[in-house]
Protein backbone atom coordinates (compact mmCIF):
# COMPACT_ATOMS: atom_id res chain seq x y z
CA UNK A 1 0.00 0.00 0.00
CA UNK A 2 1.10 3.72 -0.60
CA UNK A 3 -0.31 6.61 -0.15
CA UNK A 4 0.69 10.02 -2.59
CA UNK A 5 -0.79 13.19 -0.43
CA UNK A 6 -1.48 16.14 -2.63
CA UNK A 7 -2.52 14.41 -5.07
CA UNK A 8 -5.93 16.83 -6.10
CA UNK A 9 -4.18 20.68 -5.45
CA UNK A 10 -7.40 22.11 -5.27
CA UNK A 11 -8.80 19.89 -2.07
CA UNK A 12 -7.26 21.18 1.27
CA UNK A 13 -6.38 17.42 1.89
CA UNK A 14 -5.94 15.02 -0.27
CA UNK A 15 -4.68 11.82 -1.04
CA UNK A 16 -4.27 8.67 -3.65
CA UNK A 17 -4.27 5.48 -1.94
CA UNK A 18 -2.88 2.48 -4.52
CA UNK A 19 -3.83 -0.86 -1.91
CA UNK A 20 -2.72 -3.40 -4.69
CA UNK A 21 -5.00 -2.98 -7.72
CA UNK A 22 -7.45 -0.64 -5.39
CA UNK A 23 -6.57 2.81 -6.05
CA UNK A 24 -9.33 5.46 -4.12
CA UNK A 25 -8.77 9.31 -4.72
CA UNK A 26 -9.70 11.11 -1.50
CA UNK A 27 -10.10 14.62 -0.75
CA UNK A 28 -11.08 16.48 1.96
CA UNK A 29 -12.88 19.91 1.32
CA UNK A 30 -13.59 22.19 3.86
CA UNK A 31 -17.01 24.76 3.84
CA UNK A 32 -17.34 27.75 6.11
CA UNK A 33 -20.98 26.50 6.78
CA UNK A 34 -22.60 23.18 8.50
CA UNK A 35 -25.92 21.46 8.06
CA UNK A 36 -28.78 22.38 9.84
CA UNK A 37 -28.79 19.97 12.67
CA UNK A 38 -25.36 21.62 13.72
CA UNK A 39 -26.55 25.08 13.68
CA UNK A 40 -25.78 27.40 16.99
CA UNK A 41 -24.09 24.28 18.28
CA UNK A 42 -20.63 26.46 17.57
CA UNK A 43 -19.10 22.97 16.38
CA UNK A 44 -18.45 21.42 12.88
CA UNK A 45 -19.33 18.58 10.54
CA UNK A 46 -17.68 16.23 8.68
CA UNK A 47 -19.32 14.28 6.23
CA UNK A 48 -18.38 11.63 3.20
CA UNK A 49 -19.14 10.68 -0.04
CA UNK A 50 -18.03 7.65 -2.30
CA UNK A 51 -18.28 6.59 -5.70
CA UNK A 52 -17.10 4.33 -8.21
CA UNK A 53 -15.98 5.71 -11.59
CA UNK A 54 -17.31 3.71 -14.20
CA UNK A 55 -13.69 2.57 -15.39
CA UNK A 56 -12.53 1.30 -12.50
CA UNK A 57 -14.66 -2.17 -13.16
CA UNK A 58 -14.73 -4.41 -15.84
CA UNK A 59 -17.36 -4.64 -17.03
CA UNK A 60 -18.19 -0.80 -16.83
CA UNK A 61 -19.74 0.10 -14.06
CA UNK A 62 -22.49 2.74 -14.82
CA UNK A 63 -22.43 6.15 -13.38
CA UNK A 64 -24.74 6.61 -10.31
CA UNK A 65 -25.66 6.42 -6.76
CA UNK A 66 -27.76 4.18 -4.95
CA UNK A 67 -28.24 2.08 -2.24
CA UNK A 68 -24.54 0.62 -2.06
CA UNK A 69 -22.98 3.97 -2.36
CA UNK A 70 -25.04 5.30 0.08
CA UNK A 71 -24.45 2.48 2.72
CA UNK A 72 -20.83 2.87 2.08
CA UNK A 73 -20.43 6.76 2.69
CA UNK A 74 -22.41 6.80 5.36
CA UNK A 75 -19.94 4.32 6.82
CA UNK A 76 -17.31 6.12 6.05
CA UNK A 77 -18.80 9.47 7.50
CA UNK A 78 -19.62 7.13 10.73
CA UNK A 79 -15.93 6.58 11.15
CA UNK A 80 -14.27 9.42 10.20
CA UNK A 81 -16.57 11.31 12.83
CA UNK A 82 -15.50 9.38 15.50
CA UNK A 83 -11.66 10.31 15.36
CA UNK A 84 -12.42 14.03 15.50
CA UNK A 85 -13.76 16.38 18.37
CA UNK A 86 -16.48 18.14 15.77
CA UNK A 87 -16.77 20.85 18.71
CA UNK A 88 -13.13 21.96 17.80
CA UNK A 89 -14.18 22.73 14.09
CA UNK A 90 -15.79 25.74 14.68
CA UNK A 91 -18.71 26.19 12.24
CA UNK A 92 -17.65 24.30 9.26
CA UNK A 93 -17.74 21.24 7.72
CA UNK A 94 -15.44 18.75 6.18
CA UNK A 95 -16.37 17.25 3.21
CA UNK A 96 -14.51 14.16 1.89
CA UNK A 97 -14.93 12.56 -1.39
CA UNK A 98 -13.60 9.40 -1.87
CA UNK A 99 -13.48 8.23 -5.80
CA UNK A 100 -12.62 4.93 -6.70
CA UNK A 101 -10.20 4.96 -9.91
CA UNK A 102 -9.48 0.88 -9.69
CA UNK A 103 -11.49 -1.51 -7.82
CA UNK A 104 -10.16 -5.11 -6.86
CA UNK A 105 -11.81 -5.18 -3.50
CA UNK A 106 -11.51 -3.65 -0.49
CA UNK A 107 -12.75 -0.28 -1.78
CA UNK A 108 -14.62 1.28 1.77
CA UNK A 109 -11.96 0.03 3.93
CA UNK A 110 -9.43 2.16 1.21
CA UNK A 111 -11.48 4.89 1.39
CA UNK A 112 -12.13 4.99 5.32
CA UNK A 113 -8.07 4.27 5.59
CA UNK A 114 -7.26 7.06 2.92
CA UNK A 115 -10.18 9.57 4.39
CA UNK A 116 -8.67 9.95 7.66
CA UNK A 117 -5.15 11.28 6.23
CA UNK A 118 -7.03 13.37 3.76
CA UNK A 119 -8.96 15.08 6.98
CA UNK A 120 -5.58 15.07 8.42
CA UNK A 121 -4.46 17.29 5.91
CA UNK A 122 -6.77 19.61 5.58
CA UNK A 123 -6.82 20.12 9.75
CA UNK A 124 -2.95 21.10 9.66
CA UNK A 125 -4.14 23.66 6.64
CA UNK A 126 -6.17 24.92 8.68
CA UNK A 127 -4.27 25.46 11.99
CA UNK A 128 -1.69 26.55 9.50
CA UNK A 129 -3.93 29.29 8.54
CA UNK A 130 -5.31 29.97 12.11
CA UNK A 131 -8.82 28.86 11.62
CA UNK A 132 -8.29 26.39 14.49
CA UNK A 133 -6.08 26.40 17.09
CA UNK A 134 -6.40 22.43 18.59
CA UNK A 135 -5.71 19.76 16.71
CA UNK A 136 -9.04 17.99 17.27
CA UNK A 137 -8.23 14.60 16.27
CA UNK A 138 -8.96 12.24 18.80
CA UNK A 139 -7.50 9.21 17.65
CA UNK A 140 -6.35 7.67 14.35
CA UNK A 141 -8.69 5.33 12.70
CA UNK A 142 -8.12 2.71 9.41
CA UNK A 143 -10.45 0.01 8.24
CA UNK A 144 -9.28 -3.52 6.63
CA UNK A 145 -10.97 -6.42 5.19
CA UNK A 146 -10.81 -9.80 6.62
CA UNK A 147 -12.38 -12.93 5.79
CA UNK A 148 -12.28 -16.84 5.41
CA UNK A 149 -11.28 -18.70 2.71
CA UNK A 150 -10.99 -22.18 1.67
CA UNK A 151 -11.35 -22.70 5.07
CA UNK A 152 -8.81 -20.16 6.34
CA UNK A 153 -8.30 -16.93 8.04
CA UNK A 154 -7.47 -14.69 5.62
CA UNK A 155 -6.50 -10.68 5.62
CA UNK A 156 -6.52 -7.82 2.87
CA UNK A 157 -9.15 -9.86 0.61
CA UNK A 158 -8.82 -9.10 -2.93
CA UNK A 159 -11.66 -9.39 -5.08
CA UNK A 160 -10.69 -13.46 -5.95
CA UNK A 161 -10.57 -14.09 -2.81
CA UNK A 162 -13.66 -11.97 -1.64
CA UNK A 163 -16.29 -13.18 -4.25
CA UNK A 164 -15.47 -16.71 -3.20
CA UNK A 165 -15.17 -16.05 0.83
CA UNK A 166 -17.33 -17.97 3.30
CA UNK A 167 -17.14 -15.33 5.70
CA UNK A 168 -16.52 -11.64 5.01
CA UNK A 169 -15.49 -8.85 7.23
CA UNK A 170 -14.71 -5.30 7.23
CA UNK A 171 -13.35 -3.97 10.24
CA UNK A 172 -12.89 -0.37 11.18
CA UNK A 173 -10.30 0.15 14.37
CA UNK A 174 -8.65 3.06 16.14
CA UNK A 175 -4.79 3.05 16.25
CA UNK A 176 -4.95 1.97 20.08
CA UNK A 177 -7.22 -1.22 18.71
CA UNK A 178 -10.67 -0.43 20.01
CA UNK A 179 -13.34 -1.29 17.51
CA UNK A 180 -16.02 1.58 16.02
CA UNK A 181 -17.56 -0.67 13.51
CA UNK A 182 -17.75 -4.56 12.51
CA UNK A 183 -19.62 -5.77 9.38
CA UNK A 184 -19.76 -9.29 9.24
CA UNK A 185 -21.38 -11.59 7.12
CA UNK A 186 -21.31 -15.74 6.89
CA UNK A 187 -22.00 -15.61 2.84
CA UNK A 188 -24.27 -18.85 2.40
CA UNK A 189 -23.34 -20.07 5.85
CA UNK A 190 -22.30 -19.25 9.61
CA UNK A 191 -19.17 -18.73 11.80
CA UNK A 192 -18.17 -18.90 15.18
CA UNK A 193 -17.32 -16.83 18.15
CA UNK A 194 -14.16 -18.23 17.96
CA UNK A 195 -13.56 -17.30 13.99
CA UNK A 196 -14.65 -14.12 14.54
CA UNK A 197 -12.17 -13.30 17.32
CA UNK A 198 -8.92 -15.00 15.24
CA UNK A 199 -10.76 -12.50 12.42
CA UNK A 200 -10.54 -9.53 14.79
CA UNK A 201 -7.46 -10.34 15.89
CA UNK A 202 -6.31 -11.17 12.19
CA UNK A 203 -7.46 -7.27 11.28
CA UNK A 204 -5.68 -5.71 14.57
CA UNK A 205 -2.14 -7.00 12.74
CA UNK A 206 -3.69 -4.91 9.19
CA UNK A 207 -4.59 -2.17 11.25
CA UNK A 208 -1.51 -1.95 13.01
CA UNK A 209 0.42 -1.98 9.32
CA UNK A 210 -1.35 0.79 8.35
CA UNK A 211 -1.19 2.71 10.70
CA UNK A 212 2.44 2.80 10.10
CA UNK A 213 2.12 3.87 6.08
CA UNK A 214 -0.32 6.70 7.48
CA UNK A 215 2.15 8.14 9.61
CA UNK A 216 4.48 7.78 6.77
CA UNK A 217 2.04 10.04 4.54
CA UNK A 218 1.21 12.55 7.48
CA UNK A 219 5.06 12.88 7.74
CA UNK A 220 5.23 11.66 11.53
Amino acid sequence: MTMITGFQPSAHGSVLVKWGDTHVLCAASVEEEVPRHRFGSGGGWLTAEYNMLPGSTRPRKRRRTGGRETEIQRLIGRSLRAAFDLDAFGQRTITVDCDVLSADGGTRVASITGGYVAVKLAIAELMREGAIKKDPTNFSVAAVSVGIVDGEPRLDLPYEEDHRATVDMNLVMTGGGDLIEVQGTGEGGTFSRAEMDRLVDLGWIGVQALGDVQSRALGQ
